[in-house]
């Protein structure tokens, strides 16, 4: 009596399946990770240095996200802001000279986000601003970064915790916030 390779090969058929199933679904859920929650910062249009102008110069937050004190978000500073000093300040580099193309063409920087949140996230920046909260404590030392990077998961689970630990230092709960 012989065996053939087929028949052989069927007692493997819904293994291999279900192995190539898994497989895939990894493949796809990489992708999917990597693609939607990135860990690397984007190159940006400009290359702007945190650590130039909130570090060595010690230029506020606030002097450049103007709105995050009185809105739910920041705010990325317009060209006309940029354009206020480098008029005068070092308008020779090559970073600049792209930043006074924006500016002569009327056009924004395309700045591209990197601390993005879901659509579906609701997160006023003032509130937590007017609150006391350092911006260090959700975006990092910027005042250390020539490219700004995403040092905290900012998930739900994160900020929750954050709740958690300061509800005993200044008496709040949901509901101060969430009414």
């Amino acid at each position: 009596m012989s065996i053939s390779v087929a028949d052989a090969l069927k007692t493997f058929r819904k293994p291999a399946l279900i192995a190539f199933t898994a497989i895939a679904g990894l493949v796809v859920g990489a992708w999917a990770n990597a693609t939607f929650f990135p860990t690397t910062s984007p190159d940006q249009p400009i290359k702007f240095s945190h650590k130039i102008h909130a570090g060595d110069n010690q230029i506020p937050c606030q002097h450049c996200h103007v709105y995050a004190a009185r809105s739910p978000s920041s705010g990325v500073p317009s060209v006309n802001k940029c354009m206020n000093c480098h008029k005068a300040v070092v308008v020779d580099r090559p970073e600049i000279q792209k930043v006074r193309g924006y500016w002569e063409r009327s056009e924004p920087i395309p700045w591209i986000k990197v601390h993005d949140l879901a659509d579906f996230v609701y997160f006023p920046h003032k509130r937590h601003v007017q609150a006391g909260v350092p911006c260090e404590h959700c975006h990092g030392q910027v005042v250390t970064m020539e490219k700004i990077t995403r040092v905290a998961p900012l998930s739900m689970k994160w900020c929750v915790q954050c709740h958690r630990d300061n509800e005993v230092q200044n008496g709040t709960d949901c509901w101060t916030c969430h009414k």
